[in-house]
């Protein structure tokens, strides 16, 4: 229990420096803000205006005809022609730069550039093998086309919060990043620099803007930021796991290199003849794909079973169960831990947007209370607001630099203290408490509501009264629970082949006994609680809406007596439901159901994301794969031209036994030739099921 308490303790320490991170990053983003709007109310020139025209109106008459006697070629009207344009252009800057920040932060902006990236991403992903000439020129012709509008966006982003507040956001890092990438794959492409290969690979870095949904998207959000700061652990754990593999390659090439030929009629795939062969060969036993193949081959390799070759298969036991059971499955354990702090994260945003729900809310009210009697102090408000301002401002840009400083020397903190040890948790006081698993908690009884059921009998009735006792006894419960017993089992002993033989028979009055025995326990209960109009009826329960559905399947099958019926027999398979009934009468049972539909609805952000990779690395596929998959069936021709005629295959390579065949030549059944294909190929790859 100590070294539970103290793993728990570890962890809420990690969420707090992740949830310490993101809100100095807010506040660094909050104080950036203040900056900006500060800026936009600038006093000073008008004030400087306004002392300048004093002064000129306060000056004697000796003065200002001398300075008009000394005025040689207009030199005196130059500087105040200069220092006019210059408030002008000031003023029309900051009122542009005030128009594209408000028009950047808007929600209209936002979704126009998921469209824009929507666009991007159906633009590649609408390429495939054997596309026509047109499609490929429509293709660049967008590409360029949104390449510029997102270049723009960048710069109007620049222009209007300028680079210092631009680069503090990851996402603008992000963007600019991509957008650069995207500038450079052009360049490269007009220029013919870089090879085919590497700009099909330099382009599908435009696909990153898909992440751009998760800017304004919270849960989402969160799920990529807690994963992003998994990655330190992750990266460690990749550097052993490579150690690991080079370490086994090694020593398999020791052991196996050039022994794997001992069949001479096929040429073995997972060998350790070569270096970069034994680390693909070491991968695949790793992810557990065929790995027992390769340690027969291993143990062939030394003369077979009934020799010495049975030493061998140590080496592949240790490696199994190191690399797969320990290294490979360290993964998943981050992925869960980081999972959790992105619904910490959830839970503590929602409860901060409450709070400050709350204090608006107050605010509010308390300026209702006082309005008249800030009504007169407001009207000289304007002015001290702006001196205050320009306080502000100066002291924000003295003191920004050091702001700026004190986030990193905080990050680095972070850093340092997770290399650190944490505090000793506290054991509290007094005995151990118990688990929800070890409390005899006694069932709470549902009372009858207060509407009328049937419109007939009220919550008062004898009749309903003894309804709710009957159906709430426990001898009457374990009595249904029985019958939901012998039906599944009935449902298990029906011959599906002789649809009329006796077994049949006998089983099926045996289930108009069981039909009658779960729609009198649905009348009792609709007689105790009511049918469906008042809170607490029995149609507002989902479980019971399931017993109705199963039993409204039964009695539905019984008053159609034609077998050929489609219907009916879609009725009648409906009936293998019946043992979820038991969900409703097995209390734990129903709350290990109900756990798992609230993980259902908690994994959404996480088959968004895998989706969104899915896709990514379809497309990044398609750039490199596409038509590449297709072979001929004479494996001894390498092209379509070659791939014609006819072929002699001997079949389990005996001479004896030739087979004539036609040559085809073929694509593969996963292949990269379009994106849905390609998805496909990598779903096939991801469940580790014949990838190799």
């Amino acid at each position: 229990e100590f070294s539970k308490e103290r793993e728990k303790a570890k962890a809420r320490g990690d969420f707090q420096k992740l949830r310490e991170k993101q809100q100095l990053e807010e506040d660094l983003k909050g104080y950036l803000d203040w900056i900006t709007q500060a800026e936009d109310i600038d006093p000073e020139n008008d004030e400087e205006a306004d002392e300048e025209g004093k002064r000129n109106t306060s000056m004697p008459t000796s003065e200002t005809e001398s300075v008009n006697t000394e005025n040689v070629s207009g030199e005196g009207e130059s500087p105040a022609c200069c220092g006019s344009l210059c408030r002008r252009w000031r003023r029309w800057n900051r009122f542009n730069r005030r128009k594209c920040r408000a028009a950047v932060k808007s929600v209209t902006f936002y979704w126009l550039v998921i469209v824009l990236v929507f666009l991007n991403t159906l633009t590649i992903s609408s390429e495939h093998y054997n596309q026509p000439d047109w499609l490929t020129q429509i293709q660049d012709i967008a590409n360029k086309v949104l390449l510029a509008l997102f270049t723009c966006e960048m710069l109007v982003k620049m222009y209007s919060l300028g680079l210092q507040a631009y680069f503090v956001s990851l996402f603008n890092r992000f963007d600019c990043f991509v957008v650069c990438g995207g500038i450079v794959e052009t360049i490269l492409v007009e220029l013919e620099i870089m090879s085919p290969l590497g700009i099909s690979v330099f382009r599908c870095v435009r696909l990153l803007r898909i992440f751009k949904v998760t800017r304004h998207w919270a849960s989402l959000s969160n799920l990529v930021a807690s994963l992003l700061n998994s990655m330190k652990s992750i990266a460690s754990l990749l550097l052993l796991l490579f150690l690991f593999i080079i370490i086994f390659s090694l020593l398999g090439m020791q052991l196996f290199g050039g022994k794997f030929n001992f069949d001479e009629t096929q040429t073995k795939r997972s060998t350790f003849d070569n270096f970069p062969q034994a680390l693909l060969t070491v991968f695949q036993i790793l992810t557990g794909e065929d790995w027992n193949a390769v340690m027969y081959d291993g143990i062939m390799a030394y003369g077979g079973p009934s020799s010495s070759g049975m030493i061998v298969c140590i080496y592949f036991i240790i490696l199994f169960i190191c690399g797969n059971y320990i290294l490979l499955n360290v993964f998943l354990a981050i992925a869960v831990d980081n999972l959790a702090d992105a619904e910490s994260l959830n839970t503590a945003q929602k409860e901060e947007a409450e709070e400050k729900e709350r204090k608006k809310n107050a605010r509010k009210e308390s300026l209702e209370n006082k309005k008249s009697e800030k009504s007169e102090s407001d009207q000289k408000k304007p002015k001290d607001s702006k001196v205050f301002i320009l306080k502000l401002v100066s002291f924000l840009r003295s003191n920004f630099t050091d702001f700026a400083r004190d986030k990193r020397n905080v990050q680095s903190k972070v850093g340092e203290d997770e290399e650190e040890e944490e505090d000793e948790p506290e054991v509290p006081a007094g005995p151990r408490p118990r688990r929800i698993s070890e409390l005899n908690m006694k069932e709470k009884i549902t009372p009858i509501p207060e509407g009328s059921a049937f419109f007939i009998f009220s919550s008062t009735n004898p009749i309903r009264v003894g309804c709710h006792r009957l159906i709430n006894h426990h001898i009457f419960t374990n009595l249904i629970l029985v019958f939901i017993m012998l039906s599944s089992v009935s449902l298990a002993a029906e011959d599906p082949i002789r649809s009329h033989s006796f077994r049949n028979n006998i089983l099926g009055y045996a289930d108009y006994v069981f039909t009658s025995m779960f729609t009198f326990e649905i009348i009792l209960k609709m007689t105790a609680f009511g049918a469906f109009l008042h809170k607490g009826s029995f149609c507002r329960n989902y479980f019971n809406l399931l017993d109705l559905l199963v039993v409204g399947v039964s009695l539905v099958s019984f008053g159609i007596q034609s077998s050929a019926i489609s219907v009916v027999k879609i009725l009648r398979v409906l009936r293998v439901l019946r043992p979820l009934r038991a969900i409703n009468r097995a209390k734990g049972l129903k709350h290990v159901v109900q756990c798992v539909f609230v993980a259902i609805r908690t994994i959404g952000n996480i088959m968004i994301v895998t989706t969104l990779l899915q896709f990514m690395f379809a497309c990044i596929g398609v750039q490199l794969f596409k038509g590449k998959f297709y072979k001929c069936t004479d494996e001894a021709k390498q092209n379509p031209e070659e791939c014609r005629g006819i072929y002699i295959v001997y079949k389990d390579g005996d001479v004896d036994s030739p087979m004539v065949k036609e040559r085809v030549w073929q694509n593969s059944d996963f292949n990269f030739d379009n994106v849905l294909s390609a998805m496909m190929a990598l779903f096939t790859v991801s469940t580790f099921e014949g990838w190799p």
